[in-house]
């Protein structure tokens, strides 16, 4: 393995957005660095699934489950 290529991997403290911290390694910033997110898998609706819904740009999603209705979607 050549030497001086791999980043650095350090413990940081992550802050979500109700407050909690979480430590993860990471390359980011520098050991003991703490760094707060403005969005997080508790809040945001991909996770969440609130607000979920489909656009249907042109017929896309029509077209896709009249193509696989009967599979079970």
């Amino acid at each position: 393995m050549r030497k001086d290529i791999h980043p650095d991997y350090h413990i940081i403290d992550v802050k979500m957005t109700d407050g909690t911290v979480h430590q993860m390694k990471s390359t980011w910033g520098a050991e003991g660095d703490q760094l707060a997110l403005d969005i997080d898998p508790s809040v945001h609706p991909a996770w969440t699934g609130a607000g979920a819904r489909l656009m249907d740009t042109g017929g896309r999603v029509s077209k896709f489950k009249k193509k696989y209705e009967g599979l079970g979607f």
